[in-house]
C-alpha cells in the first residue's frame, strides 16, 4: 500500500478501537470527558510512534528471542518520558488521567503494531502506520467522549451546555454507559464501513485427518454440513 492508505487505515478500516477492538480499558476509562480523551489519544500517540521508529529501526539487531521483552522495555522508556512530561506541563491531566497513563506500556495498541507491523516494516512506513493507528485511537476515544460528556454530564469541554446540563442521562458517565456507547460505535462501524464476514468453505484440502476418515470421497465434511443445514 502507499503512504495515505497506510495513514488512512487506522481511521476506519482497521481502527484499533471499533474495528480490532484492541486498548479498551483505556478506552472506556478515559472517555467520560472530552479533554482526557484527546490527552490519552495524544500521549499513546507520542508514545506509539517513538517506539516504533526505534523498533523498526534496531528491527535487524534486537535477537529474535527476546523481542518481546525488548519491545516492553522501550515502550516502558517511551511512557516513563512522557509520563514525567505530562506531570510537569500538565499536572490536572496527569491526575485526571490517573494509573492509566502509566499503563499504556501494556496497551495491547502499542505492543501489537510493534510485532505486526514496525518489526517487518522501514522506518518511514512505522512511523506513518503509528501516526495512523494513534489518529484512530483518539478519535475513537473522542467519539466515545464526545457522546458521554455531552448527554451524560451536560458538559462541552468541562462548559456547561443549556437544557442538558439540568436533563443529564448519569448512567453514560458510569461503566454500563461507557459499554453501550462503545457497543454503538461498533454497530455503526460494521454497518457502514463495509466489515462483512468472510464465509467460510469447508473441505478435505489441507485437513491432516482427510485420509483416514474416509469422507473424501464422499465430498468432505462440507458436504455433510450442506446436508445438515438442507434437512
Amino acid at each position: 500500500m502507499n503512504k495515505l492508505q497506510n495513514f488512512s487505515k487506522g481511521l476506519i478500516k482497521e481502527n484499533p478501537v471499533l474495528v480490532l477492538v484492541l486498548g479498551t480499558c483505556p478506552t472506556l476509562a478515559t472517555s467520560t470527558s472530552i479533554i482526557n480523551a484527546l490527552g490519552m489519544g495524544a500521549a499513546a500517540t507520542v508514545v506509539l510512534l517513538c517506539s516504533n521508529v526505534v523498533i523498526s529501526a534496531l528491527r535487524k539487531i534486537i535477537p529474535d528471542k527476546v523481542r518481546i521483552p525488548c519491545y516492553i522495555v522501550l515502550i516502558a522508556g517511551f511512557v516513563t518520558m512522557v509520563q514525567m512530561l505530562v506531570k510537569a506541563f500538565a499536572p490536572a491531566l496527569d491526575q485526571s488521567l490517573g494509573i492509566y497513563l502509566p499503563l499504556i506500556v501494556v496497551n495491547c495498541i502499542i505492543l501489537g503494531r510493534a510485532e505486526m507491523f514496525a518489526n517487518k516494516n522501514t522506518v518511514i512506513d512505522s512511523a506513518i502506520d503509528a501516526l495512523g493507528m494513534g489518529a484512530g485511537f483518539t478519535l475513537a476515544l473522542s467519539l466515545m467522549a464526545l457522546i458521554r460528556e455531552v448527554f451524560g454530564n451536560g458538559t462541552f469541554f468541562g462548559i456547561d451546555i443549556p437544557v442538558l446540563v439540568d436533563n443529564k442521562i448519569a448512567i453514560l458517565t458510569m461503566a454500563p454507559g461507557g459499554f453501550f456507547v462503545f457497543g454503538l460505535l461498533i454497530a455503526i462501524v460494521n454497518k457502514f464501513g463495509k466489515h462483512k464476514p468472510k464465509k467460510k468453505e469447508f473441505g478435505c484440502a489441507g485437513c491432516p485427518q482427510a485420509a483416514a476418515c474416509g469422507r473424501a470421497d464422499r465430498g468432505g465434511c462440507g458436504e455433510e454440513k450442506a446436508e445438515v443445514a438442507a434437512k
